[in-house]
């Protein structure tokens, strides 16, 4: 049963106790979104539904929440928004991981979908989860130009523009020796987009943006998607694989550009500091007009994604 929403939105919770009780809702709701493995073709749902369910942060899903927040948001449109952005990430990553690009046999813990299901599964999962994604967000409720808006979002982060076209530039840059702003560049697109598309979905569930608005949601997302990637970088050259849920040490071992190789390691966790306050700066002009707890947990998911240990 789905934790009912008045704890689900309330701002006296942990962040701790408000990520469980989102994340276990985002579960359920991602079960019932899924095709059923019983329904034909059995297998291709069967390896669906192991790419999606039972792993992985959820912080997509957390910031359409957190962003939803903030504009009295319906809870059901952001729970429709999340899954389908959850969906989105989870084909990336099931196409990321497989021998064509970077070739890792272990995901959230568990053998990647490849491994798990083979080749021809895997790429057939991400095209579905991929269609299934448009398909949930497509059948929502959302105020038509609104929803078709966020249908526009949704696509161009995912796409050559957004995600699609940041892994293409990875692919093409091994090797090499990136500038710092190439660097910034090609994260913004692979990781920055989607986390970009997940705050804008999420306020877009409860009203029409002005300018001001857009304005302040692109500064945050620009700040956490570039920290994300950082940290990223960070944990990849300092944890193990046990922690991360994937192997690590990759990026060096496939002599990738990061920004722990550009910059090193001190400098790096300096810029992560650096974008954490950059992202709570960028919420004050919503403080200024509302209740400083209706961004309290965009603030904190700030301070999550820059401090998490995995």
């Amino acid at each position: 049963m789905m934790p009912e929403l008045n704890i689900l939105m309330t701002t006296s919770s942990t962040l701790s106790d408000w990520m469980k009780q989102s994340q276990a809702h985002i579960e359920a709701a991602l079960t019932d979104f899924l095709p059923s493995p019983q329904q034909t073709p059995t297998h291709l749902h069967e390896a669906m539904r192991y790419a999606v369910l039972d792993g992985g942060k959820r912080v997509r899903p957390l910031l359409v929440y957190a962003a939803g927040q903030l504009f009295d948001a319906d809870y059901a449109e952001l729970t429709r928004a999340a899954c389908a952005l959850e969906m989105i990430h989870a084909y990336s990553l099931v196409h990321d991981d497989m021998p064509c690009m970077d070739d890792d046999a272990l995901r959230r813990g568990k053998p990647t979908v490849h491994v798990k299901f083979g080749e021809a599964t895997a790429l057939l999962v991400g095209d579905a989860l991929q269609a299934q994604a448009f398909l949930i967000l497509a059948q929502g409720k959302t105020a038509p130009a609104r929803q078709l808006e966020m249908l526009r979002i949704l696509a161009h982060s995912s796409g050559s523009l957004g995600m699609c076209g940041g892994q293409a530039i990875d692919l093409a840059s091994v090797g090499c020796n990136l500038s710092r702003d190439q660097l910034e560049q090609m994260h913004q697109l692979k990781t920055g987009a989607l986390l970009r598309a997940s705050v804008l979905l999420g306020a877009l569930c409860g009203q029409e943006l002005n300018e001001i608005d857009q304005a302040a949601l692109h500064r945050y997302s620009h700040s956490i998607g570039l920290a994300f990637q950082v940290v990223d970088d960070i944990l990849d050259a300092t944890s193990d694989s046990a922690s991360l849920g994937k192997t690590a040490g990759k990026d060096a071992a496939n002599n990738k550009p990061t920004y722990v190789s550009i910059l090193g390691l001190a400098a790096s966790q300096t810029l992560a500091e650096n974008l954490r306050i950059e992202a709570h700066n960028a919420l004050h002009s919503f403080t200024a007009t509302m209740q400083n707890s209706r961004t309290q947990r965009l603030s904190q998911l700030a301070d999550f994604i820059v401090q998490r240990s995995a």
